[in-house]
């Protein structure tokens, strides 16, 4: 009597509990997180970096990047772009800040005036992309061009300079100071934007991994024509999308005037890259369709390391871009490494 060997079902069988935990996308920025915060507490000149005040230093930086990197990520899971992001900053805090200084306003009805106007913004950029077809990157980098005139064009026609100041004297200042930017845990004074910024990365990561919307948004990045076929609504998905990440610009925006208690017309421009390299160094793919929110809060770490190691390095800061290029093209190229080692490795 012949015999049959008939293998197991790939699809039963078990897969090893390293297989898993590398086949996560951002467990290459962790590796490098930890790299990068063994080697900047060695050429540390200043004995702080690896202390509470270091921490709170270079988190301060990570909390204030990563709170749009947070919907970047998503967005980029989403398959899109956003080159309009950093700019929002400067437009969020201009606008809330003239409406408080300019109209008289309170500084909480300006707030969430801010808000609506950010979220204006995004849908707009979303409507756009969605309704074109024109890729994001140039929808959203002529948005950038063109919030960009208005920060300067407007702020110099109703103040005469490119700045806005004077926020502080609004009714509601003190009170919205607390809520978005004053500081925790004396004696070390970490910033409560840091707190904003993990709230931020819970809720994203509950809704890539515990909703029916974070179920879209893989979908939409992965294949929008078969996420259409299946009944997903692509086109709400996205403009959500777009919507969330000028909010959350909107958000460091307003953090960025209370602090200051004044803004800048400048303010962001040029932060979009950050944005998009901390989200690609944690993991989200180029071409959409994979990624995390946890992913993108570890790129913000790095970032943040980056920028105050080299400081406590007593290098010139200089070299921060140079660290960043570096940095992008290690995470690449580690994650396509561990990407090919791992997906569909069974063991």
């Amino acid at each position: 009597m012949s015999t049959t060997t008939v293998s197991a079902d790939e699809r039963v069988a078990k897969t090893s509990v390293i297989t898993r935990l590398m086949r996560r996308p951002e467990i290459g920025a962790l590796m490098g997180l930890i790299v990068v915060y063994i080697f900047f507490s060695v050429v540390d000149q200043t004995g702080t970096f690896s202390g509470l005040t270091g921490a709170a230093r270079w988190t301060d930086v990570a909390a204030t990047t990563g709170i749009v990197v947070v919907a970047v990520s998503l967005l980029m899971i989403g398959g899109e772009f956003d080159l309009s992001a950093g700019v929002m900053i400067g437009t969020s805090g201009l606008f809330a800040g003239l409406l408080i200084t300019e109209y008289n306003m309170g500084v909480w009805l300006a707030i969430a005036l801010t808000f609506v106007f950010a979220a204006g913004i995004g849908f707009t950029n979303g409507w756009l992309v969605m309704t074109t077809g024109l890729p994001s990157f140039i929808v959203t980098l002529a948005m950038f061009f063109s919030l960009r005139g208005v920060n300067l064009g407007v702020t110099k026609a109703i103040t005469d300079t490119v700045r806005v100041a004077g926020v502080d004297e609004g009714v509601g200042f003190d009170s919205a100071r607390l809520v978005f930017a004053s500081e925790i845990i004396a004696p070390y004074n970490f910033k409560i934007a840091v707190v904003w910024w993990f709230v931020l990365v819970a809720i994203a990561t509950w809704v890539l991994t515990r909703t029916k919307f974070g179920n879209w948004i893989f979908a939409v990045g992965g294949d929008k024509n078969a996420a259409r076929n299946t009944g997903v609504p692509v086109r709400r998905t996205k403009i959500t999308l777009f919507m969330l990440t000028s909010m959350s610009a909107a958000l460091v925006g307003i953090i960025s005037l209370l602090r200051l208690r004044s803004m800048q017309a400048g303010q962001g421009v040029g932060e979009e890259f950050v944005f998009i390299i901390a989200a690609v160094v944690g993991g989200c793919l180029l071409t959409g369709g994979y990624g995390s929110a946890i992913g993108g809060a570890i790129g913000s770490a790095i970032i943040g390391m980056a920028f105050i190691g080299i400081a406590y390095a007593r290098w010139n800061t200089d070299w921060s871009w140079l660290f960043l290029g570096l940095i992008l093209f290690a995470a690449v190229l580690v994650n396509s490494l561990i990407s090919r080692r791992f997906q569909g490795v069974r063991k």
